[in-house]
């Protein structure tokens, strides 16, 4: 594939993607973040409880917050999360941030929302090491939660379709508006700099905008990891292709956001690059074919910066305390 019709071919992908998405601006294939619009605040704080509750876990240590830690932009900041017993996990954390834009959740797109993908980790033995039948049971232990549930669903049920709705309906909360490139886009031309514009400027050009392009700019779509060159890991993940069974989603991931890129280091699938820069250079080899100047990669840099938004405040809730009929966590063997 040559330089000039991989750049046709992904230009021509970005403009379709940018009507389909329906930008501010037409001519724009990346769209501002909107604020979250709040309309259930008491299902919501039930699951930010259930996003910090350490005891939906066997150890009753981990919660949804050890992988996806929103004081470090929804990642935990490790190539691979740590998961029970001080397993190593098989794959990158993706931030949970603006994850309610993504087409699907998990690397390989397993689950369909985020809902489903909430069910996940609490079963998975090298994650939280629970069981969903567990979980339901040391959540419906506490009077304080049952309450909750009460009030919120209508009954006093607890079971894991609530459990994991209430994580979700928190979840969509977590979006961060207001960076200084949606500014930008709303016509603040001061909002960034020379060299971001210019940044951004390339970015279109070299035609990344065809993967990375909406409201997260990124999480729309399944791309290869490799598409033009080989990316070369000792992850075993084989993306899509666990899902599907297909040869051809072999190495097929979701495209991650690039939404808040700047905080949610290490990159890729494997966890494999530590800095913006080379993660613009590896992207601009194996996926275009092309070879960035220094200048185009500061640049580009600098404009990825500008994609950091407003983080989400959160308070830390006051969990309810166990108690003779809560299940004690098995932190050891």
């Amino acid at each position: 594939m040559t330089k000039s019709l991989t750049s046709l071919s992904l230009s021509t992908l970005a403009v379709s993607c940018a009507l389909s998405f329906g930008v501010a601006n037409a001519e724009e294939p990346i769209s501002i973040i909107e604020p979250a619009k709040i309309t259930e605040p008491e299902k919501v704080e039930l699951g930010k409880m259930l996003f910090f509750e350490p005891r939906l876990s066997m150890s009753g240590f981990i919660s949804c917050n050890s992988c996806h830690n929103l004081s470090l932009g929804g990642v935990d900041a490790l190539p691979t999360s740590i998961g029970h017993e001080w397993q190593q996990g098989p794959i990158n954390s993706p931030t949970v941030l603006n994850a309610d834009f993504m087409l699907a959740q998990f690397w390989d797109g397993r689950a369909k929302d985020l809902k489903e993908q909430a069910a996940g980790p609490i079963a998975n033995p090298k994650e939280m090491g629970y069981t969903h039948d567990l979980a339901v049971d040391t959540i419906r232990s506490m009077p304080a939660y049952v309450a909750r549930f009460e009030k919120i669903y209508g009954s006093e049920e607890v079971n894991i379709d609530r459990i994991t709705d209430a994580i979700a309906t928190f979840e969509k909360t977590l979006v961060t508006p207001h960076s200084d490139f949606d500014k930008y886009l709303q016509g603040d031309e001061n909002a960034i700099s020379a060299d971001a514009k210019a940044g951004y400027q390339v970015f279109k050009d070299q035609g990344c905008t065809a993967c990375h392009n909406g409201p997260a700019v990124g999480g729309t779509m399944y791309m290869k990891m490799g598409l033009v060159k080989p990316f070369h890991t000792d992850n075993p993940s084989e993306g899509r292709k666990a899902v599907t069974g297909l040869e051809a989603d072999k190495f097929v991931f979701k495209v991650p956001t690039l939404r808040n890129i700047e905080l949610t280091y290490p990159y890729f699938h494997d966890g494999s690059v530590w800095t913006l820069e080379e993660a613009v250079n590896t992207m601009a080899d194996i996926q275009l074919g092309q070879a960035l100047t220094e200048q185009e990669t500061k640049q580009m840099v600098e404009f990825l910066k500008t994609l950091t938004g407003e983080q989400p405040q959160i308070t830390l809730p006051i969990l309810p305390p166990s108690n003779a009929n809560t299940p004690r966590p098995v932190p050891f063997k």
